[in-house]
Formats: structure tokens, C-alpha cells, sequence
């Protein structure tokens, strides 16, 4: 089983993983989705805080992102936990997306930081 993150708002991608309101977590088995879960977004910016020693912590190995600078990138993978940035759209289709091979890594960092 994998598991893949996801910056939600709204039932959709979050554009700034660091700024989102909550992750959804899907646990994949044998390419479907089994279930999912929600994770409250730690106070402030996601990328000051420990969301990548949790993500890894719950068995997360993937997150599918919007917008993400090169640095938040850079601690997800210290972490063992692969990014896809340019995802947008519903959680779920974006999953299901990743999961029949249509989804790549837009290669486009998130250039500013808005985080004080």
C-alpha cells in the first residue's frame, strides 16, 4: 500500500502546499483508492513546520501539489516523500489522474515566499 498527500482546500488542490487547509491522505492498493483521511495544516507556513516528519511518519511517500518552492521540495524528499508540483483540480481526479500515468512534475518552482 502507498500513500499519497495532497494540499486541500476546498475539495481541491491547493495552489501553495504551505499555505493550505488541510492535507487529504489516500491509501492506494493495486492502483485504487482505498481510503482517504484528512490532516489539519500545522499553524503557519508548511514549510517551517515538522508536516514533512509527519507525512513521513504516517507512511506518506508522494504528494501531489500545486505550486511548491525548490526548498520545500528539498525537505519533502530529506523525508523520503516525492513531489509532483503543477496538479490542480479535485483531490480525488487529480489521485485517480496520477494513478493511470497522466500526471508529471510541472518543473516550475514557486519563485516567491510569502511566509513571515
Amino acid at each position: 500500500m502507498i500513500k499519497i498527500a495532497v494540499p486541500t482546500r476546498d475539495n481541491s488542490v491547493d495552489d501553495h502546499f504551505g499555505h493550505c487547509a488541510y492535507y487529504t491522505i489516500f491509501s492506494i492498493e493495486d492502483q485504487e483508492i482505498k481510503a482517504s483521511t484528512t490532516l489539519p495544516s500545522p499553524q503557519g507556513c508548511g514549510c517551517k513546520s515538522n508536516i514533512a516528519t509527519t507525512l513521513q511518519e504516517m507512511g506518506v511517500g508522494l504528494m501531489l501539489a500545486g505550486n511548491m518552492g525548490d526548498g520545500a521540495k528539498k525537505k519533502l524528499a530529506d523525508h523520503g516523500i516525492e513531489v509532483i508540483r503543477g496538479c490542480s483540480g479535485p483531490v480525488e481526479k487529480v489521485v485517480k489522474d496520477y494513478l493511470q500515468g497522466t500526471l508529471s512534475d510541472s518543473g516550475v518552482a514557486c519563485l516567491h515566499h510569502d511566509c513571515h
